[in-house]
């Protein structure tokens, strides 16, 4: 016999999860009982505090795109929307937009996502070599093509910030938190009616939601599911530089380095070669990676860089799907309760309000209601029909 009962049980109180428990409690009429269990409620080693917390429009995928611009509402919002009573709420959005810069070999992958985006409404602006030289002088321009920057809607926040803003809306409309990992699911032919605690509590639900970046895949095999989602490790350094950068946005090189303005210095980082991206879930920094390849690269792209200065870096992880490298949204047809938000390869956060929007609407209403999301589901999986994502950083 279970010892307590939730309509919908969310395991991961990050950004996803949190931000489906914001949305779960938004209709006070609804009265949706909502329990998020966290391994960590300080939030210390999630994906979502050690990411390098940055929002674009510049996707290859629809859905993509449409999420974001979303979440560039949600954020210009966010201080009000999460106030709560005797606790102001800041997200600290700096809208200085992306620059994904191309070389001649990419031009056409960049024209053709430019020409997509600009159609969903993004203001992204294509800008040829001359023009990158003429608005960033910083920038080694030689061997480019051509940038497309975003205008307006991209930028970077506080990522902390964020997530304690959306943890604290959610609380103050009704939803629990509680600290605590789940052991097991408990399954009656298609559906789930129980969760398992480490503690030992056991809890009654009408639905669980997966949003448990890393675990997810262990979570899914409790159900009998097989998640295509690994972690992969990525190392973010903070670094300093004589050299000024007036106007920086977040910056793409066509290597996949990238760097962003942080504080008084730079956020930077890449993504490594696929031989050398094996699954991972410990927080050791590849130190090498810095020296041997990621500041060689900055120092070409922007030749003030070759007095740069590491002083940080820390290590996170990528919820990856390997399949497509595009989220997995929604049920499984073998377990009509259990709804999944996993493998956003490095974009969750940014996704966040929207895929939260979307389970909500899922949940409550059984359909989406505002952004359909039905090709991010499993279907495309089980047919082995991947919809790749071609704008992974």
């Amino acid at each position: 016999m279970a010892d307590i009962h939730f309509d919908v049980v969310i395991a991961g109180g990050a950004a996803v999860g949190s931000a489906t428990a914001y949305f779960l409690t938004a209709d006070a009429g609804l009265q949706c009982k909502v329990l998020v269990v966290e391994q960590d409620l300080g939030y210390r080693r999630c994906e979502t505090t050690l990411s390098a917390a940055s929002i674009r429009h510049q996707f290859s995928t629809p859905e993509n795109i449409m999420m974001s611009m979303f979440g560039t509402e949600f954020l210009r919002d966010f201080d009000e929307r999460m106030g709560t009573e005797g606790q102001p709420a800041t997200v600290g959005f700096h809208e200085q937009g992306y620059l994904f810069l191309a070389s001649p070999a990419g031009l056409h992958v960049l024209e053709e996502n430019h020409a997509l985006q600009t159609r969903l409404g993004a203001r992204i602006a294509l800008l040829d070599a001359s023009a990158l030289a003429s608005r960033y002088p910083w920038l080694e321009t030689s061997d480019l093509a051509a940038g497309s920057l975003g205008l307006a809607g991209e930028g970077w926040m506080d990522a902390y910030s964020l997530l304690q803003g959306l943890h604290r809306k959610a609380v103050s409309q009704g939803a629990s938190y509680r600290e605590g990992k789940v052991t097991g699911l408990r399954r009656q032919g298609y559906r789930l009616t129980e969760v398992m605690l480490a503690d030992g509590t056991t809890i009654a639900c009408r639905a669980v939601v997966n949003a448990a970046g890393i675990g997810a895949p262990a979570l899914a095999r409790m159900a009998g599911i097989d998640l295509p989602v690994q972690a992969r490790k990525r190392n973010v350094f903070f670094v300093r530089s004589p050299a000024p950068l007036p106007g920086c946005p977040m910056v793409i090189d066509p290597s996949g380095a990238y760097f962003r303005p942080e504080g008084q210095g730079y956020l930077t980082g890449i993504s490594p070669a696929a031989e050398d991206d094996p699954e991972c879930d410990d927080f050791d920094v590849q130190q090498a990676q810095f020296e041997e390849v990621l500041w060689p690269l900055l120092a070409h792209r922007v030749p003030g860089f070759e007095a740069l200065r590491r002083v940080n870096a820390w290590a996170g992880h990528y919820d990856f799907n390997v399949f497509d490298q595009n989220a997995i949204i929604g049920t499984h047809p073998a377990v009509e309760n259990l709804y999944f938000a996993n493998g956003f390869s490095g974009h969750g956060l940014q996704h966040a309000p929207a895929v939260g929007r979307a389970l909500a609407e899922l949940i409550i209403h059984g359909e989406y209601r505002t952004l359909d999301l039905s090709r991010l589901g499993w279907s495309r999986i089980l047919s082995a029909q991947p919809l790749a994502e071609k704008n992974i950083v």
